[in-house]
């Protein structure tokens, strides 16, 4: 099975992702983003450097998962976990970019998105926007301290409805707010059994609610 877990940024995609990699024994394919040369100048002044900021990523994005997925899938006979997308980077172009770039971004999207798997199940995770600031000031990335509220709060509105219309994979949302499955067993133990439910993956218990 190929699982991929999404959300805004802070939501705790990469830490579920590693969390659950023994459980389900599983390969992982991480986002690399820090590399991206133009991230820190984009926070700074997103008009400026927003369309290489989004080629970079696009880019960057294709070839990792171009490389890592039908590998892992085709060779080693793993569960595959990955903390995105190849569909995200749109969600952001949209919010990003506008007229010719965002244009051109989406004729090149297209080209490349082909060439990508498709997951088997999309998890959703959500949080309300004080709660994802929140999460981002804790983990005190540099280029993240300038973060706008404002930015977050598009980002997530943007992230809720487009996977509400999603329909390229199964989708499965799970509200964070009152989840603390970093430091709550139970939490990550629930979540995982509603992972397993989705895709019919025992053992999971039954009498979990799948809202999707």
């Amino acid at each position: 099975m190929f699982i991929a877990v999404e959300g805004v940024i802070g939501v705790g995609k990469t830490t579920l992702v590693r969390m659950l990699q023994e459980s389900f024994e599983a390969k992982i394919c991480l986002e690399v983003f820090e590399e991206n040369p133009f991230l820190a100048r984009f926070y700074e002044d997103r008009e400026r450097y927003a369309f290489q900021t989004q080629m970079f990523f696009l880019l960057s994005r294709y070839h990792q998962q171009r490389r890592e997925i039908p590998e892992i899938i085709r060779l080693n006979h793993h569960n595959l976990l990955s903390d995105y997308t190849f569909d995200k980077d749109a969600i952001f172009a949209r919010i990003n970019l506008t007229g010719d770039e965002l244009d051109m971004y989406f004729n090149i999207h297209a080209a490349l998105a082909e060439k990508i798997p498709k997951p088997d199940l999309i998890v959703y995770l959500k949080a309300d926007t004080e709660t994802l600031m929140r999460r981002i000031a804790m983990r005190d990335r540099s280029y993240e301290r300038n973060m706008e509220a404002g930015y977050i709060d598009q980002l997530n509105q943007t992230y809720t409805a487009y996977f509400r219309n999603y329909s390229k994979s199964a989708v499965l949302t799970v509200e964070t707010d009152e989840l603390d499955f970093v430091r709550n067993e139970e939490d990550l133990a629930w979540i995982e059994s509603r992972i397993r439910q989705a895709i019919k993956l025992a053992p999971f218990q039954h009498e979990l609610p799948l809202e999707s």
